[in-house]
């Protein structure tokens, strides 16, 4: 056990030596996961406390991203919006991960009726545009937090329903596999011992590459109205509520958001390339 966690080690130290990126993206995310946790903690204001400073204050020492229309601090409803926007993304890919997962594998090794009904729901799924989709399903459930996971997590799933259902029809007929089946397992075992562990790691990869489309998506929701409702702190919303400022020269009010929102997209994105690297050394560019 030791030995092959020490080879994890001198992956992940190769891995982020070759590639400078990798090192970012983990630092990104460590600085998103501390934000989310400690936000309030930190956060110089009230994210929600009106006329903390002049209003539409362009940035200074006092607000280090200036203020909005409403006197409020933009720096602290970035900070306290990491933990809304990050938590809907955790939820909606984790939702996703375990139900597309489940489905995939059931799909890939049995095959027969399971894998039609399967690969006809994630068919059915893929044939909407995603995002217009999510907008239907949000529409039609009310914008709430709740719904926003949901609409996020039934869009995702066709990407875990694939990658499972590939990797496990692949590994039914492993070596491994037979080995164990002549021990005497049975099929569900089978499944669930040999056949799901073997396929976390592509799915890991897939976890990290959803995520930023999962943020991207909750906060695409929230800017065109059918997301997070004001006055809450998310940053779709306030770039949304920024918009409308540019054209008047107070810049600041959409940039920093967005340029959160950017980062957070670039650091998941990232950071799913280097997984890759982590799980499937011979994919190493």
């Amino acid at each position: 056990m030791h030995s092959v966690w020490q080879k994890r080690l001198q992956t992940l130290r190769y891995v982020v030596g070759e590639n400078p990126l990798s090192l970012a993206a983990f630092l990104l995310f460590a600085a998103f996961v501390l934000l989310a946790l400690v936000g309030p903690a930190i956060a110089p204001f009230d994210a929600l406390a009106s006329n903390v400073g002049a209003p539409l204050s362009p940035p200074s020492l006092a607000h280090w991203f200036g203020t909005d229309s409403l006197g409020r601090d933009i720096l602290s409803r970035v900070i306290i919006a990491t933990r809304l926007d990050l938590g809907i993304a955790v939820a909606a890919v984790g939702i996703s991960c375990i139900l597309g997962g489940l489905a995939g594998a059931f799909a890939g090794y049995f095959g027969g009726w399971t894998d039609r009904i399967v690969g006809r729901l994630s068919d059915t799924i893929m044939a909407f545009p995603l995002f217009v989709l999510a907008m239907g399903i949000v529409a039609a459930l009310g914008n709430t937090v709740a719904n926003i996971v949901i609409a996020t997590a039934i869009i995702n799933l066709p990407f875990y329903i694939r990658v499972a259902r590939a990797e496990s029809g692949v590994l039914r007929n492993a070596g491994f596999v037979e080995a164990a089946r002549l021990a005497g397992n049975g099929e569900v075992r089978l499944l669930f011992h040999h056949i799901i562990p073997n396929i976390l790691p592509p799915m890991t990869v897939q976890i990290s590459l959803n995520m930023g489309w999962a943020i991207l998506n909750a906060a695409g929701l929230s800017f065109i109205g059918l997301g997070v409702r004001p006055p809450d702190a998310e940053w779709g919303i306030m770039v949304a509520e920024g918009a409308q400022y540019i054209v008047s020269g107070e810049w600041w009010i959409a940039l920093f958001p967005g340029a959160v929102l950017m980062l957070a997209v670039f650091c998941f994105n990232l950071l799913g390339d280097s997984l890759r690297d982590l799980v499937d050394p011979r994919r190493r560019t």
